[in-house]
């Protein structure tokens, strides 16, 4: 995690858009000479993490805070472990404490539902995807968060990789043209990046098969049935993406369809965070 850009940054706009001009709950009753030990707590079983951003917030509102992890980044824990010991200033512990817990509980919920669905595909040869689909500023985090998880992160953003979606190929003329005008356009700026290209139905993806020019296919919203007779058309010629709409009870019976992957944006934008807690040990 050490080489996310700017993570200092950002916990620093956290700290300060919850502090504001100084935490009045803290400074109005803990002695500025105050010491003591604090501990993190599972308050149910999950996977955690978000420990490295954890440390750098309390270190951040105060260096000499004394940190110690008994738990890392993809560690399984149950209710009542403990996670990390904060030794020191008592009012730094206090101020730091809501900022650490928002970014390791949102963290450690993603990693954890993450690791739930892994587990459904457990045998399979399919891999859990996440997506775009991410709280601003926060993508690197989630989906470092996917990969703990068990999960595999898709492209990080516009610029790692193409992806033709419906409303590329419509504003572009149709398949042929959008896959056409990426080819010239990688060439004219010297990238050389993947394509994947979604397709809406059979008819779409013959089209796309005639033509060629892409790395992986996304069949998008198709029922089993389909999905299953799209993949035996692509025959291992394209990586297979299966998207939309898949739920608990379906993603296992898509995923033996034989589909390479299985994107599920519901990974980072709707999840329930893990219960941690921060108490006087």
């Amino acid at each position: 995690m050490t080489d996310i850009p700017n993570l200092d940054e950002l916990i620093r706009m956290a700290l300060r858009e919850d502090i504001g001009d100084g935490d009045h709950s803290t400074l109005a009753c803990i002695p500025p000479s105050a010491t003591d030990c604090a501990k993190m707590v599972a308050k149910q079983d999950g996977v955690i993490c978000g420990c490295e951003v954890g440390e750098k917030v309390f270190k951040i509102v105060d260096s000499s805070l004394n940190v110690t992890m008994i738990k890392k980044d993809g560690d399984f824990v149950a209710k009542g472990d403990i996670i990390m010991l904060v030794e020191g200033h008592s009012g730094s512990i206090l101020t730091a404490e809501r900022t650490a817990l928002n970014f390791m509980q949102r963290l450690s919920g993603i990693a954890t539902e993450t690791n739930r669905m892994v587990k459904m595909l457990a045998g399979l040869n399919t891999r859990l995807l996440d997506t775009r689909k991410t709280t601003p500023n926060m993508r690197l985090l989630e989906k470092y968060a996917v990969h703990c998880g068990g999960g595999t992160n898709h492209r990080i953003g516009l610029y790692d990789m193409i992806m033709l979606k419906d409303n590329h190929i419509d504003f572009a003329g149709g398949i042929e043209s959008a896959i056409d005008r990426t080819h010239e356009y990688l060439r004219s700026i010297g990238k050389s990046l993947k394509i994947e290209i979604e397709v809406r139905n059979l008819d779409e993806l013959n089209r796309v098969m005639a033509h060629g020019g892409v790395d992986r296919i996304m069949l998008d919203n198709f029922d089993i049935p389909t999905l299953r007779e799209a993949v035996r058309r692509i025959e291992g010629r394209y990586e297979t993406e299966a998207s939309g709409g898949i739920t608990d009870q379906t993603l296992r019976p898509y995923a033996e369809t034989g589909v390479d992957y299985i994107s599920v944006g519901a990974l980072t934008h709707h999840i329930k965070s893990l219960d941690i807690s921060l108490v006087k040990k």
